[in-house]
């Protein structure tokens, strides 16, 4: 099962839990693996969010997605390389669609973690399309050092599995 479209909500409070604001958007939810909801550029002013609550604001519509689909979609991620860490942090992966589909509309997150697997930052990229077994270099970069050194990488590709078609 998997929903091709659904609305969110992120609301953010002070460390004396008094709201801060909010981010709505729309995401998709992927059949039986992990995913990410990714929102840049949030901004809260003299404030520092320490709650955050997320949401899904509508009744999820799920739907089947046939497994032969599921089973032949084979996204690899490899290569992956973090430079800079001290400086302007700068990775780089190769993503290769190892399947016949043509993937549309594909955003890609980055997930850097520290030595308790505490987030220490995230970045995206977008993929406008990713054809059957092609194979793409993408490039995520930060403008200041995290502050830790990063142990663990997680790299997910986040598209809508109905808008994939074969080639």
């Amino acid at each position: 099962l998997a929903i091709p479209k659904i609305k969110y909500s992120f609301r953010f409070a002070d460390k004396d839990n008094i709201y801060l604001g909010k981010r709505e958007g729309v995401t998709t939810v992927p059949p039986g693996r992990a995913f990410v909801v990714f929102e840049r550029g949030i901004e809260f002013g003299s404030g520092a969010p320490v709650y955050t609550t997320f949401q899904f604001t509508e009744i999820p519509n799920w739907l089947n997605v046939d497994e032969t689909k599921i089973n032949q979609l084979q996204l690899f991620v490899s290569n992956i390389n973090l430079e800079k860490e001290t400086e302007s942090p700068h990775l780089s992966l190769s993503l290769k669609n190892k399947s016949l589909f043509n993937i549309p509309n594909m955003n890609v997150v980055a997930i850097l973690y520290d030595e308790d697997f505490n987030a220490l930052n995230v970045s995206s990229t977008y993929v406008d399309n990713l054809g059957g077994e092609e194979e793409k270099i993408l490039d995520f970069t930060w403008p200041l050092p995290f502050g830790k050194t990063v142990v663990n990488r997680e790299i997910l590709p986040i598209f809508n599995i109905f808008e994939v078609q074969l080639k």
